[in-house]
Order: structure tokens, then C-alpha cells, then sequence
């Protein structure tokens, strides 16, 4: 049997991450809140942190489809 290794799309790259963002931000934002009392302040250190990070998710993600499936398994289990 022929089998294709699945490859994740780029949309789904950019969707996961951004999903993952809004929940990781509005987490940032309320803790940022917390230590300044600041919602103004608040919001600029979530939106710094959402547009940093999803570039570098998507990055990340990108970087792991460019390693073969089953590659990872042959350097750490060689006999």
C-alpha cells in the first residue's frame, strides 16, 4: 500500500495558531491587567504578544513540515 504522508495545509497552520493566540492573549492581557491595573497598557502588551507569536508559531509550524514523518523516530531509536 502507497501511503501519502499528511501534510497540515498552510490555512490550517494559520487557523490553529490564531485560535491557540486568542486563548494564550486574553490570558496575557488579564495577568498584564492584574500587574498594572492599566487596561489601556493591558491591551498594547496582548496585541504586541498575539502578532509576535502567531508569526513565530506559524514559523515553527512550517519549519516541522519541512522534517520527514517517521524521521524523528530514526535518530532517536538507531540501533
Amino acid at each position: 500500500m502507497n501511503e501519502t504522508p499528511l501534510r497540515e495545509s498552510h490555512l490550517r497552520s494559520v487557523l490553529k495558531g490564531i485560535t491557540w493566540r486568542v486563548i494564550a492573549t486574553s490570558t496575557t492581557i488579564t495577568i498584564a491587567y492584574l500587574i498594572t491595573g492599566h487596561i489601556g497598557d493591558s491591551l498594547k502588551i496582548g496585541a504586541i504578544e498575539f502578532i509576535g507569536k502567531v508569526l513565530i508559531y506559524y514559523l515553527h509550524e512550517r519549519a516541522w513540515q519541512l522534517v520527514p514523518r517517521g524521521r524523528i523516530r530514526q535518530i532517536f531509536y538507531r540501533k
